[in-house]
């Protein structure tokens, strides 16, 4: 068979494509049990290899794990255990709402231990064992904050810390970057790489189509055989807070000695936490704005009042001056 010099040319181009294709699907293989992509239904309501609890709905479009209401939580977790010992969690999510100044209170990302237990961090259990990475939108301000809101950070905990709500978590963070991922238009993407003992997280909120750097962390040991899992939660003030896909890719090779290491029994741990800052009492009687109003209204009604009898008491006495000149 006689090829011509362009024949030639394309079949090495799909040579060339072919190779590369498998060297990227060795490298990074994602992992369908651990995939959460639209059409979400499988039969009925039911998720293959997920499960929700509390407000999280399912729409063909979106789980959301809370409403634009007060006073929600919910979530979705993984029912596989992660084995692989290196890999890389992509999300697309949305976190959007009625709110313009006021609004919270965000979501957490999980790989831990247990699953599906309810509790006060973003609408999971504190004193977890594993990895939390937290989207914060509502600021605490009890003491001094070096970042803005919204913002995201990392946790490492073997069960013994607790997530401090008032200092937004900043006692017990890894790391953690400003980043305006809520009430957007286009959509808004998280990656959680960990490999060889370093945890990167990265975000695309611009919609730049690329990855831009949050933080990265050395000296982080998480075991296998962990689960994830989003939660999220609202108390007075509230946002929709929505995943459209979740995506796992195993980043292990086969001829890499470490990867054939157990890592199932080893503890959480970190080398490195973020140095702790006072913890600041609130005081027991705060202004809100509403009572800063009513009291303004009330001054400006007693202020009006006294005019007005001033002027009364004026005008009675102006009278009977002039019956007395009479």
């Amino acid at each position: 068979m006689i090829f011509s010099v362009s024949s030639k040319c394309f079949l090495s181009l799909v040579c060339i494509i072919q190779v590369v294709k498998a060297v990227w699907n060795t490298k990074e293989f994602m992992k369908r049990e651990h995939a959460l992509i639209r059409p979400y239904y499988g039969s009925g309501i039911d998720i293959p290899y997920w499960q929700f609890t509390g407000s999280t709905i399912v729409t063909p479009n979106y789980v959301r794990l809370t409403p634009d209401l007060q006073s929600k939580q919910g979530a979705i977790w993984n029912s596989v255990p992660v084995v692989s010992r290196n890999w890389n969690l992509q999300i697309q999510f949305k976190v959007h709402g009625k709110g313009k100044e006021l609004f919270g209170d965000g979501m957490a990302i999980w790989y831990t231990k247990d699953k599906l237990l309810d509790g006060p961090v973003f609408g999971s259990a504190d004193y977890f064992q594993g990895l939390a990475i937290i989207l914060d939108t509502y600021s605490n301000h009890n003491g001094p904050h070096n970042h803005q809101h919204p913002f995201i950070s990392a946790m490492v905990n073997n069960g013994s810390m607790h997530y401090d709500h008032d200092r937004d978590g900043t006692h017990t963070q890894l790391a953690a970057c400003d980043a305006k991922f809520r009430n957007l238009n286009h959509d808004t993407h998280i990656a959680i790489k960990y490999e060889n003992d370093i945890l990167t997280v990265s975000t695309d909120v611009e919609n730049k189509k690329a990855w831009k750097e949050c933080f990265r962390v050395e000296g982080i040991h998480l075991p296998t055989g962990y689960y994830l899992g989003a939660s999220a939660t609202t108390g007075d003030l509230s946002d929709n807070h929505d995943i459209i896909s979740i995506r796992l890719f195993d980043l292990d090779l086969p001829d890499d000695p470490r990867s054939n290491e157990d890592r199932s029994q080893i503890m959480p741990s970190a080398m490195y936490f973020n140095p702790p800052r006072k913890h600041v009492d609130d005081p027991n009687e705060s202004l809100s704005g509403v009572k800063i109003f009513l009291m303004m209204l009330l001054g400006s009604i007693v202020i009006v009042a006294c005019a007005v009898l001033g002027v009364m008491f004026y005008q009675k006495q102006s009278e009977k001056n002039r019956k007395r000149f009479y």
